[in-house]
């Protein structure tokens, strides 16, 4: 059971997340906070596996909650889940240690199964965050290969996906082969590239065919 905190002002969007969770046999809503000053006060008594974080919030803003927490409760995942996409919010909030970024126009299934493959030691971003993520990074040449990772054919499809933003399941779908063994291939392919999760291994493998 992964147990979830939600972090949430608006209480339309409260309901919609919480439905979500209680309605998933994986997960568990333990609490919902409306404020960033209760939260704080709270989730470590609580102690859940990941925390569900609106950036927005009325007093304390979510970057400054991931930031504070992450230093209280280095165990807990934080997943911003926005309507925000711009890229200031996107890169605080990841230096500030979000392990995920979604928005809030996911489908239902993409948002618990980005809270498990959180949970699960991967980092789930949307789409249109991920290109915004590879964007900053200089511009790949189409000839260029990068063989210094001894990245195979297959890993570098999965990190073409990946990049793009889907799910496990839904890289995994595209491939037509097993979530177990997208899962052993992204596993091999993070301690080939010495990353501890997704954003790492994008920026180390695309970064330096740029570089090259």
């Amino acid at each position: 059971m992964i147990n979830v905190v939600i972090v949430e002002d608006l209480p339309i969007h409260q309901l919609y997340f919480k439905t979500i969770i209680d309605q998933d046999e994986q997960l568990c809503c333990l609490d919902v906070f409306d404020n960033g000053r209760d939260a704080i006060a709270n989730i470590p008594s609580l102690n859940p596996h990941v925390v569900l974080i609106d950036l927005g919030l009325n007093d304390i803003n979510g970057i400054e909650c991931i930031a504070q927490l992450s230093k209280i409760c280095p165990d807990i995942k934080f997943m911003v889940c926005t309507v925000h996409d711009e890229d200031e919010n996107v890169f605080e909030a990841l230096k500030s240690g979000a392990n995920s970024y979604i928005l809030k126009k996911s489908k239902p299934y993409q948002i618990i199964d980005a809270i498990v493959e959180m949970h699960e030691g991967g980092s789930p971003i949307s789409s249109d965050i991920a290109r915004k993520v590879l964007n900053q990074l200089p511009k790949i040449k189409a000839e260029s290969i990068d063989t210094s990772y001894h990245i195979t054919p297959r890993e570098k499809e999965i990190l073409n996906l990946l990049s793009r933003g889907l799910s496990y399941q839904e890289a995994a779908d595209e491939l037509y082969i097993s979530v177990k063994t997208l899962k052993k291939h992204t596993y091999n392919i993070y301690q080939k590239l010495n990353a501890g999760n997704r954003t790492e291994a994008l920026n180390r493998f695309f970064g330096s065919k740029a570089e090259k």
